[in-house]
């Protein structure tokens, strides 16, 4: 089947391979950091436990967001279906620019995410009453991601083929 592939078809997943890929790098890192930060935390004070959890899976989200451009890639070129639509070369080009936004933002944001929600983490430690503060402050950093998510959504549906 390869040898049968368009250089616009490999472009086309070679998009989905970096949305998901860089964007899920970036949040397996990031949860894993978080993670580290609410192990000691919860050595500490494991009554906090739970509140801890949720800043630990919010950097988890980007990964997802890059994960859904790559399945609407996917759908928009007919892989899911079975059919393999034809992708032209500058098609292929335009998704692979499409999904520069959600991959390089997710992680970029997954990363300062996880410093963000790691440092309301040892707030709660101390002050458990502040969880809310502290994930809102988490929530914040996840703006960004959702705008890039947004932006890499309306150019990868932007592009026809031919």
């Amino acid at each position: 089947m390869l040898e049968q592939l368009t250089i616009g078809q490999i472009l086309a997943f070679v998009a989905v391979f970096l949305s998901t890929f860089i964007a899920g790098y970036g949040s397996a890192k990031a949860v894993g950091l978080a993670g580290q930060t609410s192990a000691g935390v919860s050595t500490e004070n494991p009554e906090v436990n739970s509140k801890l959890m949720v800043l630990q899976i919010l950097p988890g989200t980007q990964g997802i967001y890059g994960f859904l451009i790559g399945v609407i890639i996917m759908v928009n070129i007919g892989a899911l279906g079975g059919e393999l639509k034809a992708v032209g070369l500058y098609e292929g080009i335009a998704l692979v620019a499409a999904v520069l936004p959600v991959a390089i933002v997710g992680y970029l944001s997954a990363m300062h995410q996880s410093k963000v929600a790691s440092a309301g983490m040892l707030m709660v430690g101390q002050h458990p009453d502040m969880s809310g503060k502290a994930i809102t402050m988490t929530v914040m950093v996840e703006t960004y991601a959702v705008l890039a998510l947004l932006i890499s959504f309306i150019l990868v549906n932007s592009v026809k083929f031919v």
